[in-house]
């Protein structure tokens, strides 16, 4: 295999050559890196290529960019409902007496900290707003279950069970809402047709709006 750098008009782009590969891959990071593999091509081809899929790589390099990435300084900040707060707040107190507790102080046993921190508070804040819409729409669950995941921001099975990722405490309270009702509705419709959004829609009009900006949030789950 071998790495270079391509200028291509004013983009950047990282280019691995490994002979094995049977197509030619682009692909944009979410810090904004472009990446294209290929396998043994001539530099013709790769400008062909790059003509070709210029306007893909400049919508995902606005996508990218249009992605308000946040972070908290561990042991000095949290990350509540979309906003970056001081740990000295009162909702961190929990936190703050399991930092003090820690012995050997590592990134580890740190991230183990603000884990369970969000995870109660989400079992804390998330409880009270599946319950709300629980009895506005009129649907009952048989069980909430808390977990952190990589992929999926809630889930609903067959048996009443609603799951939902505790990293939902990081997000806008209106996007909080927006998944509670959209696992509550899967207890009436277990699938994504026209009557499960219309459901979801009545109690979250603004439901649409929520969801695309779901998607793009969807790899950015931060500690």
């Amino acid at each position: 295999m071998s790495i270079s750098k391509i200028i291509f008009r004013d983009l950047q782009i990282l280019h691995l050559r490994k002979p094995e590969l049977k197509n030619s891959y682009i692909s944009v990071k979410k810090n904004g890196e472009i990446v294209l593999k290929t396998p043994k091509v001539s530099d013709d081809f790769i400008q062909r290529l790059l003509l070709q899929r210029e306007p893909w790589i400049r919508n995902q390099l606005q996508k990218v960019s249009s992605l308000q990435t946040l972070s908290v300084v561990l042991e000095d900040e949290i990350l509540l409902f979309g906003e970056v707060f001081s740990i000295d707040i009162d909702e961190a107190k929990e936190l703050r007496e399991s930092l003090q507790k820690v012995k050997i102080s590592n990134k580890e046993s740190v991230i183990r900290c603000y884990e369970r921190f969000y995870k109660n508070y989400a079992l804390s804040y998330i409880t009270q707003r599946a319950a709300h819409f629980a009895k506005v729409m009129q649907l009952n669950y048989s069980e909430l279950k808390f977990k952190k995941m990589r992929s999926r921001w809630g889930s609903c099975s067959s048996k009443g069970v609603i799951t939902f990722n505790t990293e939902l405490i990081k997000l806008d309270k209106k996007l909080i809402d927006f998944i509670v009702v959209h696992e509550l509705a899967h207890l009436k419709h277990m699938n994504h047709s026209k009557e499960f959004h219309t459901l979801v829609r009545s109690y979250i009009h603004d439901a649409k709006t929520l969801n695309q900006k779901l998607k793009k949030l969807h790899t950015y789950l931060f500690i």
